[in-house]
């Protein structure tokens, strides 16, 4: 079930990437909240995929949607995904409180990836403007959400990638650190639920 952690103001900004995630978040919050959408173009072809999908999206269910695109090189010294997400971010930071559908699943995977560097820790609930309020929810909710209700979302075709090492983290290291503690999700839950 996808659960809040805390309510919501009437009023909300969604970070929304068309992914499963989002809509599912979406399509949850619209049920009792008046929803904006806030889509960021990464300048790639996803991109451009992933802003027609939400722009019908939008249209359909005659939401209003916000646009930000990158307009900068990436510097030498940083990564794609770290500079996306620094970009992605800086953009959202303009625009107010912001919800994403950031969900467990994603708090396990940063746990360990954060770990293996000397620092255990779990995405904070809030960030700056930017408040995660289903950080308890697995990713398999979002989905089972998406699929009772026939709803379509945008595959992010970069997540197969293992270049990212978000993606292999989520590939190759989650099943292997779940095999040795089946229990791993819930140790995480624990960690974020401290924050509340």
């Amino acid at each position: 079930m996808i659960k809040l952690l805390f309510p919501l103001p009437k009023q909300v900004t969604v970070a929304f990437s068309g992914g499963v995630d989002s809509v599912a978040v979406v399509d949850f919050l619209s049920k009792k909240h008046d929803v904006t959408c806030a889509f960021y173009h990464h300048g790639t072809e996803n991109s451009n995929r992933a802003l027609k999908f939400v722009s019908q999206f939008c249209t359909d269910r005659n939401l209003p949607m916000f646009l930000g695109v990158l307009n900068r090189d990436k510097p030498k010294d940083m990564s794609y995904e770290e500079f996306w997400r620094e970009e992605r971010y800086q953009y959202l930071s303009t625009l107010g409180p912001v919800i994403t559908a950031h969900h467990l699943d994603d708090c396990v995977e940063t746990y360990l990836w954060s770990a293996l560097h000397g620092k255990p820790k779990v995405p904070n609930i809030i960030r700056g403007n930017v408040i995660r309020p289903f950080l308890t929810t697995p990713k398999s909710e979002f989905i089972n959400w998406c699929v009772k209700k026939d709803l379509k979302w945008c595959e992010d075709l970069s997540n197969e990638d293992e270049r990212y090492t978000r993606n292999y983290v989520r590939k190759n290291l989650v099943p292997h650190a779940m095999h040795v503690n089946p229990g791993l999700y819930k140790t995480v839950k624990k960690f974020v639920e401290k924050q509340l």
